[in-house]
Protein backbone atom coordinates (compact mmCIF):
# COMPACT_ATOMS: atom_id res chain seq x y z
CA UNK A 1 0.00 0.00 0.00
CA UNK A 2 1.80 3.28 -1.09
CA UNK A 3 1.43 5.97 0.58
CA UNK A 4 4.78 7.41 0.39
CA UNK A 5 3.84 9.91 -2.45
CA UNK A 6 3.91 13.80 -1.95
CA UNK A 7 0.39 15.42 -1.21
CA UNK A 8 -0.93 17.88 -3.80
CA UNK A 9 -0.66 21.29 -2.95
CA UNK A 10 -4.08 22.27 -3.10
CA UNK A 11 -5.69 18.95 -1.26
CA UNK A 12 -3.24 20.02 1.98
CA UNK A 13 -4.78 23.14 1.54
CA UNK A 14 -7.97 21.96 1.76
CA UNK A 15 -7.39 19.39 4.68
CA UNK A 16 -5.60 22.37 6.48
CA UNK A 17 -8.62 24.79 5.67
CA UNK A 18 -11.36 21.72 6.93
CA UNK A 19 -9.66 20.86 9.98
CA UNK A 20 -9.25 24.78 10.87
CA UNK A 21 -13.07 24.82 10.29
CA UNK A 22 -14.07 21.99 12.72
CA UNK A 23 -11.84 23.01 15.09
CA UNK A 24 -13.41 26.55 15.47
CA UNK A 25 -17.11 25.27 14.98
CA UNK A 26 -16.80 22.29 17.11
CA UNK A 27 -13.60 22.54 18.97
CA UNK A 28 -12.82 19.10 18.91
CA UNK A 29 -10.08 17.62 20.84
CA UNK A 30 -6.25 17.68 19.53
CA UNK A 31 -6.21 13.60 19.45
CA UNK A 32 -9.02 13.85 17.41
CA UNK A 33 -7.92 16.23 14.86
CA UNK A 34 -4.51 14.92 14.57
CA UNK A 35 -6.57 11.25 13.73
CA UNK A 36 -8.18 13.52 10.86
CA UNK A 37 -5.29 14.82 9.81
CA UNK A 38 -3.32 11.16 9.57
CA UNK A 39 -6.24 9.79 7.98
CA UNK A 40 -6.80 12.22 5.62
CA UNK A 41 -3.37 12.99 4.49
CA UNK A 42 -2.34 9.20 4.02
CA UNK A 43 -5.34 9.01 1.39
CA UNK A 44 -4.50 11.73 -0.07
CA UNK A 45 -0.52 10.18 -0.32
CA UNK A 46 -2.18 7.00 -1.77
CA UNK A 47 -4.19 9.15 -4.09
CA UNK A 48 -1.08 10.96 -5.60
CA UNK A 49 0.81 7.50 -6.20
CA UNK A 50 -2.30 6.90 -8.04
CA UNK A 51 -1.79 10.18 -10.15
CA UNK A 52 -5.05 11.70 -8.64
CA UNK A 53 -6.38 13.76 -5.86
CA UNK A 54 -8.17 14.13 -3.24
CA UNK A 55 -10.72 16.42 -4.98
CA UNK A 56 -10.96 13.66 -7.85
CA UNK A 57 -11.60 10.59 -5.54
CA UNK A 58 -14.35 8.36 -6.78
CA UNK A 59 -16.39 5.78 -4.71
CA UNK A 60 -14.59 2.62 -6.14
CA UNK A 61 -11.00 4.68 -4.88
CA UNK A 62 -11.98 4.49 -1.00
CA UNK A 63 -13.08 0.83 -1.70
CA UNK A 64 -9.76 -0.30 -2.87
CA UNK A 65 -8.12 1.86 -0.44
CA UNK A 66 -10.01 0.32 2.29
CA UNK A 67 -9.31 -3.20 0.40
CA UNK A 68 -5.75 -2.62 0.65
CA UNK A 69 -5.93 -1.44 4.39
CA UNK A 70 -8.06 -4.72 5.02
CA UNK A 71 -4.86 -7.42 3.14
CA UNK A 72 -2.93 -4.82 5.62
CA UNK A 73 -4.82 -6.20 8.30
CA UNK A 74 -5.58 -2.65 9.58
CA UNK A 75 -8.41 -3.07 12.69
CA UNK A 76 -12.03 -2.49 11.64
CA UNK A 77 -11.78 0.63 14.23
CA UNK A 78 -9.15 2.37 12.30
CA UNK A 79 -11.06 2.12 9.30
CA UNK A 80 -14.40 3.35 10.58
CA UNK A 81 -12.52 6.59 12.03
CA UNK A 82 -11.51 6.81 8.39
CA UNK A 83 -14.47 6.72 7.05
CA UNK A 84 -15.47 9.51 9.34
CA UNK A 85 -12.86 11.61 8.48
CA UNK A 86 -13.41 11.03 4.88
CA UNK A 87 -17.19 12.00 4.82
CA UNK A 88 -16.86 15.14 7.19
CA UNK A 89 -14.13 16.15 4.97
CA UNK A 90 -16.06 15.46 1.94
CA UNK A 91 -19.13 16.85 3.42
CA UNK A 92 -17.23 20.09 4.25
CA UNK A 93 -16.14 20.52 0.77
CA UNK A 94 -19.42 20.19 -0.82
CA UNK A 95 -20.80 22.95 1.66
CA UNK A 96 -18.52 25.17 0.73
CA UNK A 97 -17.25 24.62 -2.75
CA UNK A 98 -21.42 23.73 -3.97
CA UNK A 99 -21.46 21.06 -6.96
CA UNK A 100 -18.33 19.31 -5.94
CA UNK A 101 -18.41 15.88 -5.78
CA UNK A 102 -19.03 13.26 -2.28
CA UNK A 103 -17.63 10.02 -3.03
CA UNK A 104 -18.64 8.88 0.22
CA UNK A 105 -22.56 9.00 0.03
CA UNK A 106 -23.95 5.68 0.18
CA UNK A 107 -21.00 3.81 2.00
CA UNK A 108 -21.41 1.62 4.73
CA UNK A 109 -18.63 2.01 7.96
CA UNK A 110 -17.31 -1.52 8.99
CA UNK A 111 -19.67 -3.65 11.75
CA UNK A 112 -17.63 -3.38 14.53
CA UNK A 113 -18.21 -5.85 17.54
CA UNK A 114 -19.59 -3.65 20.61
CA UNK A 115 -16.89 -4.68 23.50
CA UNK A 116 -17.98 -3.74 26.76
CA UNK A 117 -16.09 -1.51 29.19
CA UNK A 118 -13.43 -3.09 31.21
CA UNK A 119 -14.24 -2.15 35.00
CA UNK A 120 -12.57 -2.88 38.54
CA UNK A 121 -14.09 -4.96 41.02
CA UNK A 122 -14.32 -2.52 43.97
CA UNK A 123 -12.23 -4.47 46.43
CA UNK A 124 -9.39 -4.01 43.52
CA UNK A 125 -10.80 -0.15 43.21
CA UNK A 126 -9.77 0.33 47.14
CA UNK A 127 -6.45 -1.90 46.98
CA UNK A 128 -5.09 0.72 43.91
CA UNK A 129 -6.46 3.79 45.97
CA UNK A 130 -4.33 2.57 49.28
CA UNK A 131 -1.27 1.67 47.14
CA UNK A 132 0.52 5.18 46.97
CA UNK A 133 2.32 6.13 49.65
CA UNK A 134 0.65 9.33 51.51
CA UNK A 135 3.41 10.10 53.73
CA UNK A 136 5.65 11.41 51.02
CA UNK A 137 4.00 14.44 48.49
CA UNK A 138 4.25 12.53 45.65
CA UNK A 139 2.61 9.75 47.19
CA UNK A 140 0.07 12.39 48.74
CA UNK A 141 -0.70 12.79 44.89
CA UNK A 142 -0.86 10.08 43.66
CA UNK A 143 -3.60 9.02 46.22
CA UNK A 144 -5.36 12.23 45.96
CA UNK A 145 -5.36 11.67 41.52
CA UNK A 146 -6.86 8.37 41.98
CA UNK A 147 -9.16 8.87 44.53
CA UNK A 148 -10.36 12.06 42.42
CA UNK A 149 -11.22 10.32 38.90
CA UNK A 150 -12.74 7.37 40.83
CA UNK A 151 -15.12 9.80 43.03
CA UNK A 152 -16.39 11.96 39.76
CA UNK A 153 -15.60 9.70 36.92
CA UNK A 154 -13.37 12.13 35.23
CA UNK A 155 -11.28 11.24 31.56
CA UNK A 156 -7.72 11.11 32.35
CA UNK A 157 -7.21 14.15 29.73
CA UNK A 158 -9.93 16.19 32.25
CA UNK A 159 -7.85 14.92 35.33
CA UNK A 160 -4.44 16.78 34.21
CA UNK A 161 -5.69 19.54 32.43
CA UNK A 162 -7.51 20.84 35.64
CA UNK A 163 -6.25 23.90 36.71
CA UNK A 164 -6.25 25.10 40.91
CA UNK A 165 -9.26 27.33 40.07
CA UNK A 166 -11.32 25.00 38.62
CA UNK A 167 -12.09 23.34 42.64
CA UNK A 168 -14.33 24.52 44.96
CA UNK A 169 -13.86 22.95 47.95
CA UNK A 170 -16.76 24.50 49.60
CA UNK A 171 -19.60 23.29 47.30
CA UNK A 172 -17.07 20.25 46.47
CA UNK A 173 -17.66 20.17 42.93
CA UNK A 174 -14.83 20.53 39.97
CA UNK A 175 -15.64 22.83 37.15
CA UNK A 176 -14.30 20.03 34.18
CA UNK A 177 -13.87 21.14 30.69
CA UNK A 178 -14.69 17.91 28.65
CA UNK A 179 -14.58 16.51 25.20
CA UNK A 180 -15.51 19.56 22.55
CA UNK A 181 -14.44 22.33 24.97
CA UNK A 182 -18.36 21.65 26.90
CA UNK A 183 -18.30 22.47 30.46
CA UNK A 184 -19.83 20.52 33.21
CA UNK A 185 -20.09 20.75 36.99
CA UNK A 186 -19.31 17.25 39.08
CA UNK A 187 -19.39 16.60 42.49
CA UNK A 188 -16.05 15.52 43.71
CA UNK A 189 -17.09 13.63 46.77
CA UNK A 190 -16.60 13.61 50.94
CA UNK A 191 -13.81 11.46 51.16
CA UNK A 192 -12.14 13.03 47.86
CA UNK A 193 -12.87 16.26 49.29
CA UNK A 194 -11.00 15.19 52.54
CA UNK A 195 -7.76 13.86 50.29
CA UNK A 196 -8.07 17.00 48.14
CA UNK A 197 -7.58 19.54 51.39
CA UNK A 198 -4.45 17.40 52.30
CA UNK A 199 -2.88 17.14 49.44
CA UNK A 200 -3.26 21.20 49.22
CA UNK A 201 -2.07 21.60 52.23
CA UNK A 202 0.88 19.06 52.10
CA UNK A 203 1.90 18.19 48.99
CA UNK A 204 1.17 20.69 46.41
CA UNK A 205 2.67 23.76 48.10
CA UNK A 206 5.94 21.57 48.22
CA UNK A 207 6.15 20.32 44.67
CA UNK A 208 5.11 24.18 43.43
CA UNK A 209 8.53 24.87 44.62
CA UNK A 210 7.75 28.41 45.50
CA UNK A 211 5.98 29.21 42.08
CA UNK A 212 2.14 29.64 41.53
CA UNK A 213 1.63 27.01 38.83
CA UNK A 214 -1.89 27.19 37.53
CA UNK A 215 -2.41 23.18 37.34
CA UNK A 216 -4.06 21.67 40.30
CA UNK A 217 -1.89 18.40 40.00
CA UNK A 218 1.60 19.06 39.18
CA UNK A 219 4.81 16.51 38.79
CA UNK A 220 7.83 16.96 40.88
CA UNK A 221 9.15 19.70 38.60
CA UNK A 222 6.39 21.69 40.01
CA UNK A 223 4.32 21.59 36.33
CA UNK A 224 1.19 20.31 35.20
CA UNK A 225 1.07 16.31 34.78
CA UNK A 226 0.58 14.74 31.38
CA UNK A 227 -1.73 12.26 30.15
CA UNK A 228 1.15 9.95 29.56
CA UNK A 229 2.63 10.50 33.56
CA UNK A 230 -1.21 9.41 34.41
CA UNK A 231 -0.98 6.60 32.46
CA UNK A 232 2.52 5.22 34.08
CA UNK A 233 1.45 6.23 37.70
CA UNK A 234 -1.80 4.76 37.59
CA UNK A 235 0.11 1.21 36.68
CA UNK A 236 2.68 1.56 38.51
CA UNK A 237 0.69 1.41 41.57
CA UNK A 238 -1.39 -1.10 40.24
CA UNK A 239 1.47 -3.95 39.94
CA UNK A 240 2.41 -3.14 43.64
CA UNK A 241 -0.77 -4.63 44.63
CA UNK A 242 -1.38 -7.38 42.37
CA UNK A 243 -3.35 -5.70 39.47
CA UNK A 244 -2.41 -7.05 36.18
CA UNK A 245 -0.96 -4.35 34.50
CA UNK A 246 -2.68 -4.89 30.77
CA UNK A 247 -5.92 -4.73 32.96
CA UNK A 248 -5.67 -1.01 33.90
CA UNK A 249 -5.52 2.08 32.73
CA UNK A 250 -7.02 5.43 33.91
CA UNK A 251 -9.71 5.07 31.57
CA UNK A 252 -10.54 1.68 33.55
CA UNK A 253 -11.33 3.66 36.86
CA UNK A 254 -13.79 6.14 34.52
CA UNK A 255 -15.70 2.80 33.67
CA UNK A 256 -15.29 1.58 37.06
CA UNK A 257 -16.47 4.72 38.47
CA UNK A 258 -19.68 4.60 36.15
CA UNK A 259 -20.34 0.85 36.67
CA UNK A 260 -20.32 0.54 40.56
CA UNK A 261 -22.79 3.80 40.35
CA UNK A 262 -24.65 1.65 38.27
CA UNK A 263 -24.80 -1.52 40.30
CA UNK A 264 -25.71 0.73 43.80
CA UNK A 265 -28.86 2.16 41.63
CA UNK A 266 -27.92 5.56 40.36
CA UNK A 267 -29.97 6.55 37.67
CA UNK A 268 -28.60 6.31 34.21
CA UNK A 269 -29.43 9.93 32.90
CA UNK A 270 -27.53 11.26 36.11
CA UNK A 271 -25.15 9.43 34.98
CA UNK A 272 -24.98 10.69 31.69
CA UNK A 273 -24.70 14.02 33.37
CA UNK A 274 -22.09 13.23 35.20
CA UNK A 275 -19.73 11.61 32.48
CA UNK A 276 -20.46 14.50 30.25
CA UNK A 277 -21.51 11.92 27.27
CA UNK A 278 -23.64 13.94 24.55
CA UNK A 279 -25.91 10.78 24.30
CA UNK A 280 -27.55 8.68 26.91
CA UNK A 281 -27.27 5.81 24.08
CA UNK A 282 -23.11 5.71 25.03
CA UNK A 283 -24.18 6.05 28.64
CA UNK A 284 -26.02 2.74 28.65
CA UNK A 285 -23.47 0.37 27.57
CA UNK A 286 -22.53 0.59 31.09
CA UNK A 287 -26.48 -1.38 31.86
CA UNK A 288 -24.53 -3.58 29.86
CA UNK A 289 -21.18 -3.92 32.12
CA UNK A 290 -23.91 -4.08 35.13
CA UNK A 291 -25.93 -7.12 33.62
CA UNK A 292 -23.02 -9.37 33.02
CA UNK A 293 -21.81 -9.10 36.36
CA UNK A 294 -25.14 -9.84 37.62
CA UNK A 295 -24.97 -12.92 34.97
CA UNK A 296 -21.23 -14.11 36.39
CA UNK A 297 -22.99 -13.42 40.43
CA UNK A 298 -25.76 -15.85 39.39
CA UNK A 299 -23.80 -18.53 37.90
CA UNK A 300 -21.29 -18.56 40.86
CA UNK A 301 -23.90 -18.39 43.44
CA UNK A 302 -27.08 -19.62 42.24
CA UNK A 303 -27.60 -23.55 42.86
CA UNK A 304 -29.26 -23.92 39.34
CA UNK A 305 -26.45 -21.93 37.63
Amino acid sequence: MDTHASIDAADQADIDLFLERVWSEEGLADLTLAAYRSDLEGFARWQAAHRRTLREARREDIFRYLGERGAARIKARSNARLLTALRRYYAHRARVQPGADNPTLLLEPPKLPRGLPKALAEREVEALLRAPDDATPLGLRDRTMFELMYASGLRVSELVGLPLAALNLRQGVLRVAGKGGKERLVPVGEVAQDWLQRYLAEARPVLARGRQPAALFLSNRGEGMTRQMAWTLVKKHALAVGIDPKRISPHVLRHSFATHLLNHGADLRALQMLLGHSSLSTTQIYTLVAKEGLKRLHAQHHPRG
